[in-house]
């Protein structure tokens, strides 16, 4: 399985549409927000994440996502998320994550995606001052 796209949105939701077929509406799509008040502040912005289950695969896996403090494997872990998930081979999945980020200064962290033990999926995240 792999992780097709990975971002932060203000919003998500699924809608049918002919065919059957299903689409995603993604709004807010960020790599950066302002604070709502001034740090030490939490945010919990909703990482969402669209998986690929290649026909012949089980259809079965885990989505980790790690937040970090840089892009390395060993940089500080802020915060972790696990779940286990099942997709029928040949189609797409999504898991939606939200972590509660404490932030005592104004900076960048990076979520780490991957399913199972496959290569990280790299998502930035700044929180600026407030506005």
């Amino acid at each position: 399985m792999q992780i097709v796209s990975a971002l932060f949105v203000e919003n998500f939701e699924l809608r049918q549409a002919p065919g059957p077929s299903t689409r995603i509406d993604l709004t807010g799509a960020m790599f950066s927000m302002a604070a709502p008040t001034p740090v030490p502040v939490t945010v919990a912005p909703h990482l969402v994440a669209l998986i690929f289950c290649p026909p012949g695969e089980t259809g079965s896996g885990v989505f980790e996502v790690v937040f970090r403090n840089g892009i390395e494997e060993d940089d500080e872990q802020i915060a972790r998320n696990v779940s286990p998930f099942t997709v029928e081979p040949g189609k797409f999945t999504y898991r939606l994550v939200r972590g509660e980020l404490d932030f005592t200064e104004y900076r960048q962290i990076i979520a780490h995606c991957r399913v199972d033990r496959g290569p990280w999926h790299l998502v930035p995240f700044t929180l600026l001052p407030p506005a």
